[in-house]
């Protein structure tokens, strides 16, 4: 058995956006789990739209994911091959010139419909004769070109997920696979990527399931046993259907939010699967579990709140070595550790930061929280600092002055962080050292 190859082949016409990255990242998982190899293939053959600058994007989110490919192609730079593989083609009468403009094509179209027939091209350019197609040439007009497909061989394959496929060929048009200029389409350069790249398995959205059903006959033509294929559920939004927001949601957008990668990893894995969508930090634990069997054909739904949920929940399982450059340069482990559990996002360590090394602004206090936060003062002064100060003073001061819950921790991490909620003040007071909780605590008392 031949080793797992996946393939990945974006055009470089705008950023990637999730369901992209879905994607490809389902096709690194793949190849991953099977100890294969995942390979990148820049779909460039659009001239008129491709940028650089995409090129290198898509690159650059790729890496940001950690997705590596063990491999990258050009189609820009493979023009020879398809111009071979296309000669071959023309010899054996399996592609043809065809002259129809889109207004002609539209036209036959709405007649083919009005007479309750599927609108499928008519194949009348096979009628031309020699001297049509030199009458023309004569003209200046230049020929697309069409694949003939065999509309007697009943197109059939296993699909990954969705089970067992059927077309009739009878009731499909040929595809157009060259356009006049000579430049080409998505099809057949797409074919001949597969078979030269040794691409075993190919796994895309279901809007890919038609043109899997005439490329199955392309890889016939050229004598080559097509790749296993799987098409899974596009993604939806939230509401249950496709959005431009969805389509548009790319990798810049989510890292100016402060998601983490193993959050988009972890949601995207499972999405449109009966597994739990949940934090999983280990790349390898994702591979190992990635099952076809486990992909349903219902849409799944994308949700950016529930990615925020889960970019906390990642947030939280960080270790302090994978995030210390994003930190504050005087933070330490024990900051990190501190706030970290309250963390949405990991940036916002440095809004914690700045409370912990002040100043902080505490809003009025009542009368009597003031007097409550003199008491807190002196008793903090007189007690031994120790490893535990804060259960100390709470301790004390619950006994002194006979508050509790509320009246009793509310007074206090107001005056020592200036907010009503936040970060373990058992954690946070050790950081913010006694000197400077007397400072606070008197300060707040006097005010």
């Amino acid at each position: 058995m031949s080793a797992v190859v996946t393939r990945f082949a974006p055009s470089p016409t705008g950023r990637l956006h999730v369901g992209n990255v879905r994607t490809a990242l389902h096709n690194w998982l793949l190849a991953r789990q099977a100890g294969g190899r995942f390979l990148l293939r820049i779909d460039d053959t659009d001239a008129a739209r491709s940028r650089e600058e995409y090129v290198e994007a898509i690159r650059a989110d790729l890496a940001w994911l950690g997705i590596v490919p063990d491999g990258e192609e050009r189609q820009s730079a493979r023009f020879e091959l398809y111009e071979a593989e296309f000669a071959k083609l023309v010899a054996s009468g399996l592609v043809y010139r065809c002259y129809e403009t889109a207004q002609e094509l539209d036209l036959k179209r709405k007649v083919l419909l009005g007479r309750g027939l599927p609108p499928i091209y008519d194949r009348a350019a096979l009628d031309l004769t020699k001297a049509d197609h030199a009458a023309r040439a004569a003209a200046g007009e230049a020929p697309h070109w069409r694949f003939l497909l065999n509309r007697n061989q009943p197109i059939e394959w296993i699909d990954g997920i969705r089970g067992r496929q059927h077309f009739d060929a009878g009731q499909m048009s040929d595809p157009v696979i060259r356009r006049a200029d000579g430049s080409w389409l998505y099809m057949l350069p797409s074919v001949i990527d597969d078979i030269a790249m040794g691409v075993t398995d190919v796994l895309r959205g279901e809007d890919h399931v038609s043109n899997t059903a005439t490329q199955v006959q392309m890889f016939a033509a050229f004598g080559i046993d097509p790749p296993a294929f799987a098409h899974e559920a596009l993604l939806v939004g939230s509401e249950g259907k496709l959005s431009k927001r969805l389509g548009s949601l790319g990798m810049e957008d989510l890292r100016a939010e402060g998601i983490e990668p193993e959050a988009v990893l972890s949601m995207l894995a499972r999405l449109g699967t009966s597994q739990p969508v949940e934090p999983v930090l280990d790349r390898d634990q994702l591979a190992a579990t990635f099952q076809l069997n486990t992909f349903g054909r219902a849409p799944a739904r994308f949700d950016e709140a529930e990615l925020a949920r889960l970019n906390a929940q990642v947030v939280h399982r960080l270790p302090y070595a994978q995030v210390a450059a994003r930190l504050p340069a005087d933070m330490d482990e024990a900051g990190w550790q501190a706030v970290q559990p309250n963390l949405p996002t990991v940036a916002e360590a440095a809004d914690w930061w700045a409370v912990v090394k002040g100043p902080i602004a505490v809003p009025p206090l009542e009368a009597e929280d003031r007097a409550f936060l003199a008491v807190a003062a002196d008793t903090l002064a007189a007690q031994d600092w120790g490893d535990s100060p804060w259960q100390a003073l709470t301790g004390v001061l619950k006994e002194a002055t006979a508050r509790k819950g509320k009246a009793l921790f509310l007074p206090l991490r107001l005056a020592l962080t200036g907010r009503e909620h936040g970060p373990d003040m058992g954690a946070l007071l050790p950081l913010i050292g006694r000197d400077e909780a007397l400072v606070r605590l008197r300060a707040a008392a006097s005010n």
